[in-house]
């Protein structure tokens, strides 16, 4: 077997690894742990709604401690302030008796973050998040640091109680690879939570995989080649999702404010080549696109008054157009 061979097939096999032992903590939610393994290895941010109690924290931690992660969590609250997240310089004595700042590190500084209900607090705070997300480094007390690698941020929102909340600017939404939905378990995987986690102690987890393991595969996912015509989908179905371009449909003309912009397109790609690299194939295919869109175009579109008025959805629109745009 080749070299590329080798690294899909340790891919594949890394990836039941690790389903395994998720298996042991977290049941069901087979589509979101699938979203979060390709967001994790395309270098992309993933975004999780959600009502509380679907394992959303649990799947984030038990993730980090099977792949040697570092874990940190934030609890976003009205009082957060920016230096809670990145960090802060305090004053401290010298052994010769005078004074100097030190940085100390903000829980940002982790592999793998989880933003814990992170429209509970107010856009400076959210904006803290900003460079780290797009550019992996941190600047506070005029100095720049640099976050470790991997560095993944998973954010989850409450939709129940918006009162009170602050919806995350669209700017920032962008920088989110994927916006998952987490609905309630079946009720085979119910039955099961409700058996497993009542009772005596779970099984230990064991560590599967290593942070430079990760990113060797993190580099596969960039390597993979992307046939032309896979490319030319995703951009036909971006576009597709803008009032003002020519190819959209009567209905987004009429119903949308504000589609996808070129980041989806990246994301569309980055998703298929690591949706392809984890289950062992080399090649992404349109049908891969086509099942990460949903993910990733549900918070780019912006539905105006009209189409809130006759209860459209995002997800009508995205429905619509991947029946519209064909391969």
């Amino acid at each position: 077997m080749n070299e590329s061979t080798v690294l899909l097939t340790r891919a594949a096999e890394a990836r039941d690894r690790i389903l395994e032992q998720l298996g042991k903590r977290v049941y069901g939610q087979e589509e979101v742990i699938e979203h979060l393994l390709i967001s994790l290895f395309a270098r992309g941010h993933s975004l999780m709604m959600g009502v509380p109690g679907l394992a959303k924290t649990l799947l984030v931690s038990t993730l980090a401690e099977v792949m040697e992660l570092s874990f940190g969590r934030i609890q976003f609250t009205p009082d957060l302030m920016p230096s809670d997240i990145t960090g802060t310089d305090i004053l401290e004595e010298t052994p010769g008796g005078g004074r100097s700042f030190r940085f100390l590190q903000g829980p940002i500084f982790c592999n793998l973050l989880l933003a814990d209900e992170i429209n509970r607090t107010p856009p400076k705070t959210q904006a803290a998040l900003l460079q780290a997300m797009q550019e992996r480094r941190v600047t506070a007390g005029g100095r720049t640091w640099e976050l470790p690698k991997p560095f993944l941020v998973f954010a989850t929102q409450n939709p129940v109680e918006q009162e009170g909340t602050y919806p995350l600017p669209e700017a920032q939404l962008d920088r989110f690879m994927f916006l998952v939905r987490v609905d309630y378990p079946a009720i085979e995987d119910e039955l099961r939570i409700a058996r497993m986690t009542t009772g005596a102690a779970q099984d230990p987890l064991k560590r599967v995989i290593t942070p430079q393991e990760i990113e060797e595969l993190q580099a596969l996912v960039a390597q993979v080649e992307v046939a032309e015509s896979v490319v030319s989908y995703a951009v036909r179905l971006v576009r597709a999702t803008r009032p003002t371009d020519e190819s959209s449909s009567e209905r987004v003309r009429r119903f949308v404010t504000w589609g996808a912009g070129p980041r989806a397109t990246q994301f569309l790609i980055l998703g298929a080549k690591a949706r392809a690299v984890l289950h062992g194939y080399e090649v992404p295919s349109v049908e891969d696109v086509r099942a990460l869109a949903p993910s990733v175009l549900r918070h780019r579109i912006l539905v105006g008054f009209h189409g809130e008025a006759e209860g459209i959805t995002s997800e009508d629109i995205i429905r619509g157009v991947l029946e519209e745009v064909r391969p």
